[in-house]
C-alpha cells in the first residue's frame, strides 16, 4: 500500500477550550478593528464563523466622541492610531448593539474601557447582566483619578482594576496587558492573584510621526498605537515572559501583535499562547484568516498533532524551562 492510499487518520482540530468557552477556532478578532462585530460582513468571502472569537470596540460608561483628527497613520510594516475610544456608551452597546449579535456564528468578547476604577466596574456590571461571553478589561487607558498615569503600566494598579470587575461578574475576566511597562512578569502575577482568567498579550505600543513640512505631529492626540508587523518582536517575547507566570497557573493567554500569517500564529502559540489575535491584517487582507486556519491545520497534521493545544508552550531552547501547559 503506498502513501497516497493508506489510510488517513482524523484531520487536526482548530477547536479552542478558552476560559471554558468554546472557540472554533482559535483566532480572536481584536478590539478596535471590527467595530462591534458587524463591520466585515458586509465583505464578500467574509465569515465570523471562520473565528474563535470577536473583541468588541473599546466601550465606556457614557458616550466618547473620541479624538481630533488625524486619527490614523500608516507607518513602515504598521500603523498608528488615536481613535480615542469612541463609543456610544454601555447602555446602548448592552440595550441596542449585542441583541443584533449572531451568537450562533462566533463568540463575541465585551472591552471594558475606563478613566477611573468606579467606571471599569460600572462597564463590566453592565456586561455581567448581557449575553456577552467574556470580558477584556483594557487596562491602558489613562487613569484621570492618578495623574494621568496608565492603569496598565503600574502592576499595583492593574490588579487593583481587575479585583475590583471580578467582584461584579461571573463571566471569564481577560486582562489585556500594556507592553509599555517595566515588568509584565510581575503585572501578570498580581493580576492571577486578583482574579484575572486570562490575558491579552499585547496592546499597542506607543508612538508618533511628525509632518516634517509643518513640523507638528501627524495624529491629533500626538500619539497613538502602533500595531502591525513593526511590532511582533516585542508581542512575541512578552508572550513567552507572560506564559512563564500563567502557564504553571493554567492560566490561557491570547496573543497578539503583528499577525499577518500561518507563521506569526504558529511563533505565538509555541511561545504559550492558546489563542492568536489577528487585527491590522485584516485591513490588508480582510480573508487572512481562512489562510490562517487553514495554515495552522496543515502544520498540525505534518507534525502528527491532534489539536492546538498540543503545540502550546512547546517553545524550546537556551532559557526556555518546560512548564505545565496552560488551558489551551
Amino acid at each position: 500500500m503506498d502513501a497516497a492510499s493508506a489510510p488517513q487518520g482524523p484531520e487536526p482540530s482548530l477547536t479552542v477550550n478558552f476560559c471554558g468557552i468554546h472557540f472554533a477556532s482559535p483566532i480572536v478578532l481584536l478590539s478596535g478593528c471590527v467595530g462591534f462585530g458587524e463591520e466585515y460582513t458586509r465583505v464578500e468571502g467574509f465569515s465570523n464563523r471562520d473565528v474563535g472569537a470577536i473583541v468588541l470596540k473599546g466601550t465606556t460608561g457614557s458616550p466618547r466622541l473620541g479624538n481630533s483628527p488625524h486619527r490614523v497613520y500608516e507607518t513602515p510594516d504598521g500603523m498608528l492610531n488615536a481613535i480615542g475610544l469612541q463609543n456610544p456608551g454601555v447602555d446602548k452597546v448592552v440595550r441596542e448593539i449585542l441583541p443584533g449579535l449572531d451568537f450562533s456564528e462566533t463568540r463575541f468578547i465585551a472591552n471594558v474601557c475606563g478613566s477611573t476604577i468606579e467606571e471599569y466596574v460600572e462597564v463590566t456590571r453592565r456586561f455581567d447582566h448581557s449575553p456577552i461571553d467574556a470580558i477584556e478589561i483594557n487596562i491602558s487607558c489613562p487613569n484621570i483619578k492618578e495623574g494621568g498615569v496608565q492603569f496598565g503600566n503600574v502592576p499595583e494598579m492593574s490588579a487593583r482594576v481587575v479585583a475590583a470587575c471580578r467582584r461584579v461578574t461571573s463571566k471569564p475576566l481577560i486582562t489585556k496587558l500594556s507592553p509599555n511597562q517595566t515588568d509584565i512578569r510581575e503585572n501578570a502575577r498580581l493580576c492571577i492573584e486578583a482574579g484575572t482568567d486570562a490575558f491579552a498579550v499585547i496592546n499597542t505600543v506607543t508612538g508618533m510621526a511628525i509632518d516634517v513640512e509643518t513640523r507638528r505631529p501627524i495624529l491629533g492626540n500626538t500619539q497613538g498605537g502602533l500595531s502591525g508587523p513593526a511590532i511582533k518582536p516585542i508581542a512575541l517575547l512578552k508572550v513567552k515572559e507572560v506564559y512563564e507566570i500563567a502557564g504553571p497557573r493554567h492560566v490561557p493567554i491570547i496573543g497578539q501583535g503583528g499577525i499577518v500569517s500561518v507563521n506569526d500564529a504558529l511563533e505565538f502559540i509555541i511561545a504559550g499562547a492558546s489563542a492568536v489575535g489577528v487585527g491590522t491584517a485584516l485591513f490588508y487582507d480582510p480573508l487572512v484568516c481562512q489562510t490562517i486556519n487553514a495554515g495552522i491545520v496543515r502544520h498540525l497534521a505534518a507534525h502528527g498533532l491532534g489539536s492546538v493545544s498540543q503545540l502550546c508552550g512547546t517553545l524550546h531552547g537556551a532559557g526556555v524551562a518546560r512548564q505545565s501547559k496552560a488551558v489551551c
